[in-house]
C-alpha cells in the first residue's frame, strides 16, 4: 500500500565533462537546488555523470582506477549524500565505484534522506575491461511508501532484468543512461550524430531537434522503453547525458513514463535540462502490466534460467561484428 498517492519526481540530462568531477558535481548541486525548490522527492541523474563516460574506454587501467571512489567514504557520494539529507530527497547519481575488494564497477548510488545508501552495480558493464559487472538486483523501500529499483543503461535492454526488478516489488524504476547517437552494430539500430551538428546547435536548431527526435534518439527509445514500463506495471525515470561525449553525441530525451507506458513529461532540448512530474501512484494496482503479471505461469519459464550456449560477455556483445549465434529451434 502506498502511503502517498502523489510523489514529485525529476530526471536530469546534462553534458558532463570527462574526468572533471569538480565541474560535474557543481552542475549536479545546481540541479539539486532547483529540484528542492520544486519540491522534488526523487531525483535521478545520468549514468556515470560524476566521472564522465565515453572517454573511459580509452583510458588505461590506472586511469580508470584514478577516477574510481569507494561509495561509503568517497568525497563525491559524500557530497550528494549530504544534499539528500539536507533536502530530504532521494538522489541517484552514477560513478565508477572502487569496491572494498579493489574491483571496479559502473555503479549508481541512491542517496536517501536519512543518509543511507543503496548501490546498484551495472549488470552488463562494457565500458572498460577493468570494470566488472554486478551480480544482483537492487530494489529498496523509501520513506514515501513506494519501492524503487535501479537498472543502468544496457541493463534495461534485457527484458528479464526489468521483469525481475518488478517481481522484487519495484514501483518506480530509476533508469540512468548514456545513450543516443551510438554506433549500433544492428543495421537498423542507432547511428552516430555528427559532432559538428552539436557544435552548431544554436544556428541549426531544427536539424539538432530532428536528430534528437529521430531514429538515433527518441524514436529508438520508443521502440522498447514504453514497453518496459507497461509490461511490468512501473513508472520509469529515464535520465541521460546530452551533447558531445568524446566522439559521440548523447541525445538527452530525459523523460518520465507511467505504468501504462505513457510519457508523462519529456524534453528533446539540445541542452542541459530537468524534467519534473508528479507521479500518481494510484495508477499502479490495476494497470495492465500488473494484471498481466498476476497471470504468470512460472513453472513454464525454466528455460529463462538456463544457458543456451550462445551467451557472450557484455563487451563482446556491444562491440563485436560477429553474428549473435542464437539457435533456431526445429
Amino acid at each position: 500500500m502506498h502511503e502517498e498517492q502523489l510523489i514529485k519526481t525529476a530526471v536530469i540530462q546534462f553534458q558532463h565533462q570527462a574526468g572533471d568531477k569538480k565541474y560535474n558535481l557543481m552542475m549536479m548541486e545546481k540541479f539539486i537546488g532547483q529540484a528542492a525548490i520544486e519540491g522534488v522527492k526523487i531525483l535521478a541523474f545520468p549514468e556515470m555523470c560524476i566521472t564522465g563516460y565515453w572517454h573511459v574506454p580509452k583510458l588505461s587501467v590506472a586511469g580508470v582506477e584514478a577516477l574510481a571512489e569507494p561509495v561509503e567514504t568517497g568525497p563525491s557520494v559524500g557530497l550528494i549524500r549530504a544534499l539528500a539529507m539536507k533536502h530530504q530527497m532521494l538522489i541517484g547519481a552514477g560513478l565508477i565505484e572502487r569496491a572494498p575488494d579493489g574491483r571496479l564497477y559502473n555503479a549508481y548510488v541512491a542517496c536517501m534522506p536519512d543518509g543511507s545508501l543503496h548501490t546498484h552495480r551495472k549488470l552488463h558493464a562494457f565500458e572498460h575491461p577493468a570494470i566488472s559487472s554486478g551480480e544482483g538486483f537492487t530494489v529498496f523501500d523509501t520513506p514515501w511508501g513506494v519501492k524503487v529499483g535501479i537498472l543502468i543503461c544496457w541493463d534495461n535492454n534485457l527484458v528479464e532484468n526489468v521483469r525481475a526488478t518488478a517481481l522484487l516489488g519495484a514501483d518506480i524504476l530509476l533508469a540512468p543512461h548514456q545513450t543516443g547517437g551510438t554506433l549500433s552494430r544492428s543495421p537498423h539500430g542507432m547511428k552516430p550524430i555528427p559532432l559538428e551538428l552539436w557544435a552548431q546547435r544554436a544556428e541549426r536548431k531544427a536539424e539538432i531537434t530532428a536528430a534528437f527526435k529521430g531514429p538515433s534518439g527518441r524514436e529508438w527509445l520508443m521502440r522498447w522503453l514504453p514497453a518496459r514500463a507497461h509490461d511490468n506495471g512501473l513508472f520509469i525515470l529515464f535520465s541521460n547525458g546530452v551533447g558531445a561525449d568524446d566522439d559521440e553525441v548523447r541525445t538527452g530525451n530525459a523523460m518520465i513514463l507511467d505504468p501504462y507506458g505513457r510519457i508523462v513529461r519529456e524534453t528533446w532540448a539540445a541542452a542541459d535540462a530537468m524534467v519534473c512530474a508528479e507521479l500518481d501512484l494510484s495508477l499502479i494496482p490495476m494497470c495492465t502490466g500488473r494484471r498481466w503479471m498476476s497471470g504468470r505461469r512460472p513453472e513454464l519459464y525454466k528455460i529463462l534460467t538456463e544457458r543456451q550456449g550462445y551467451e557472450r560477455d557484455a563487451i563482446t556483445v556491444r562491440f563485436s561484428e560477429a553474428l549473435p549465434g542464437i539457435k533456431q529451434q526445429d
